[in-house]
């Protein structure tokens, strides 16, 4: 799992391997490795690589779906992330409508 979602990061923004290893401070060949799960990654490694990419590490080892850490978001945020997210839970998307049910009755009070 984490050497596609590595994969899939960096050739999301069109980095060569080598642009990446440069950007986290690692060799090239370690990212070669990783992406063809040939080895796995150190715990200040990942962390890196989540910096980079504004991801949580959950993400990148697979535990979560969610690319972005999500107690660092506003509800807005959150609102804006899901919405361009298809791959939701059906939880996600009832939390999506009661926020914005939400900031409706508090829009009509003022």
């Amino acid at each position: 799992m984490f050497s596609d979602r590595l994969r899939e990061l960096r050739a999301g923004r069109k980095m060569s391997q080598s642009d990446l290893a440069k950007a986290i401070h690692v060799s090239q060949q370690a990212i070669t490795k990783w992406e063809n799960g040939k080895s796995e990654p150190s715990s200040s490694a990942i962390s890196a690589i989540a910096n980079y990419f504004n991801v949580s590490s959950d993400y990148l080892l697979g535990r979560t779906n969610d690319k972005l850490p999500n107690k660092d978001l506003s509800n807005n945020q959150k609102l804006i992330a899901y919405s361009i997210d298809p791959d939701i839970s059906d939880t996600e998307r009832q939390a999506i409508i009661e926020m914005v049910q939400a900031a409706k009755k508090f829009r009509k009070r003022i």
